[in-house]
Formats: structure tokens, C-alpha cells, sequence
């Protein structure tokens, strides 16, 4: 089977998939662009405005939020408990990755000023709590700044 055929067999599954959802086949009928092409499209616009970080933090976040958000609104209407529990943990998993990814951010941040001819963070730290924990394992002197030389 050639590369042309495979891709073909998987838009046609895709676009059988995509039929479930009226408003993409109202879409289809309207504008008489094929539902597939319009998703796989739009996808590929997505996944390149985030690879050259275009509006990349919003286009993130309505993937993170906005989606899972109408869902789990969807869900807390719903009879069961079993779709509850499922967006639950998927918040919880969220908030977690959230406040991971900002403490992550505050890292970089402090090493960003290292990098300046200032007197710089790192030193601060290491004159103040690194060195004098530290010094004592070695046998060397204080060590001196290469910007105070």
C-alpha cells in the first residue's frame, strides 16, 4: 500500500468520525469545503501559531481550559458520577502542571540577571549561603568574582 493510499484511508476514517458532529456537516454543506480538510487545516494553523509562539500562551490556554472547562460544565449537569470524577482529576492534574510550570519560570528568571555585569543574584547567593555551608570542604580560599577582577 502506497503513502497516497494510507493517507487517504485515514481521511476518509476522519471524515467519518467528523460526520458525528452536525454543526461541522451543516459547515460542509454551506460552504461546500470538505469537513475533513477544514479540521486538518485549522489544526495545522494551531499546531503552527504555537510552534512560532503566535499567540501561543492564549491558543494554549483555550486548549487547557476553554475546551476541558465546557466539558466538565457538561458533566456536573449530568446524571453520572463517573464523567465528574474524570474532570476532577483532570483540574487537579491541570492546577498541579500550572504551579509546576510557574515555579519553573521563577528559575529562569533568577538566572537571567546572572548574566548581566551586575552584582548578580548568583553571587548573592553564594557569598551568603553557599560559601559559608559549603567553604569548609574545601581547602581553598574565598572565591572571588571573575566581574570584580
Amino acid at each position: 500500500m502506497s503513502f497516497q493510499e494510507r493517507a487517504q484511508q485515514h481521511i476518509s476514517q476522519l471524515d467519518k468520525e467528523l460526520s458525528k458532529y452536525p454543526a461541522l456537516n451543516n459547515f460542509e454543506q454551506q460552504s461546500s469545503v470538505p469537513k475533513v480538510y477544514v479540521v486538518l487545516g485549522l489544526g495545522a494553523l494551531y499546531f503552527f501559531l504555537i510552534f512560532f509562539n503566535i499567540a501561543g500562551e492564549f491558543l494554549v490556554n483555550f486548549a487547557g481550559f476553554i475546551i476541558p472547562g465546557y466539558y466538565s460544565l457538561e458533566a456536573l449537569f449530568s446524571q453520572t458520577k463517573a464523567d465528574d470524577t474524570h474532570w476532577l482529576t483532570y483540574w487537579v492534574t491541570y492546577a498541579f502542571l500550572t504551579v509546576l510550570e510557574s515555579a519553573v519560570n521563577a528559575v529562569y528568571w533568577f538566572l537571567h540577571p546572572c548574566a548581566l555585569d551586575v552584582p548578580s543574584p548568583d553571587w548573592i547567593v553564594f557569598n551568603s549561603l553557599l560559601q559559608p555551608l559549603f567553604g569548609r570542604f574545601f581547602n581553598q580560599g574565598p572565591v572571588e568574582s571573575a566581574k570584580t577582577q
